[in-house]
């Protein structure tokens, strides 16, 4: 089967029910000239982009983005679910490798090459972002191994972030399954009684005196899809990365590090994230037990 054989697919929606500062040295003089720039931004955010960050060289799972999932990369069902959503003027597929760049092509996807130094896709999409020439307000980072994503999430935490002039990130939280709890690939959340992020962790939090899980307490499991403003996009790569962004590996944290403000929304979603590649089997059985092909 070719990398990019393809396949018609549907999948049933479910509706989403919108829901410290550490810096030191440089990083705190960026942080504060930052927050004068973006004091200037349009509260509005109107114009949206949808950019799906995608590697080859992944350290966990080589070559993810072109694994087939019932007949069709994933990334292609990633762009597939992306094109749903009613808020973005755009989708693009951000890149540094050849092999994804003509399989997204072939399946009629918009491609931006970018270096293979991006750390990460927050820094992915902040390249892609100005390649592209055009302005937007607001930048969506689209997980591609979340090829089950919900169109309404993505219009939700952009939605969020259109109503949060205080907050240049949002992104969304569902319930964590018990059996997710000490999973160190299930980013877990916690967040204030307004809705904006206090911590992420690989670990359990909130982390009780007994050591176990309390079946009654309702743990955040982190999805992954966040959205930018874009001027703070601009700012992002200046900022010095953070002690607890290093030791977590989350980039999440370096905004929060930094005394910015995120807005979190609690959606009900079923998550199937491709983190391994035993992961692909699971999700091909649950979409084949739904008729998702």
């Amino acid at each position: 089967m070719s990398i990019c054989s393809s396949s018609s697919s549907s999948s049933s929606s479910t509706k989403s029910w919108i829901l410290h500062s550490l810096a030191v040295g440089a990083a705190v003089a960026v942080a504060l000239g930052a927050r004068a720039y973006l004091a200037r931004s349009s509260k509005f955010r109107s114009r949206v982009i949808g950019i799906i960050p995608a590697r080859f060289a992944s350290t966990r799972f080589q070559g993810k983005p072109l694994v087939q999932i019932l007949g069709k990369p994933m990334i292609q069902r990633t762009w597939e679910r992306a094109k749903l959503a009613e808020t973005l003027d755009q989708v693009v597929v951000a890149t540094d490798d050849e092999k994804i760049a003509e399989c997204c092509r072939s399946f009629g996807a918009e491609v931006i090459m970018t270096a293979e130094s991006c750390r990460n896709g927050t820094e992915r999409c902040t390249e892609a972002l100005e390649k592209l020439g055009k302005k937007y307000d607001i930048a969506v980072n689209i997980q591609g191994d979340e090829p089950l994503i919900e169109p309404e999430i993505i219009d939700g935490i952009v939605k969020a972030l259109q109503a949060a002039p205080d907050a240049v990130f949002s992104t969304a939280v569902t319930s964590l399954k018990p059996e997710d709890a000490y999973d160190p690939n299930r980013v877990k959340c916690v967040v204030d009684n307004l809705g904006y992020a206090i911590y992420f962790s690989r670990g359990l939090i909130p982390y009780n005196k007994s050591g176990k899980v309390n079946p009654q307490f309702p743990y955040l499991l982190h999805l992954g899809i966040q959205s930018y403003d874009t001027k703070f996009l601009k700012i992002y790569p200046e900022l010095t990365p953070t002690p607890l962004q290093l030791e977590e590996d989350l980039e999440q944290l370096k905004v929060l590090e930094n005394g910015y403000k995120m807005k979190v929304i609690k959606v009900d979603h079923e998550t199937h994230g491709v983190d391994t590649p035993e992961d692909v089997e699971k999700i091909e059985r649950f979409m084949r037990e739904r008729n998702l092909a």
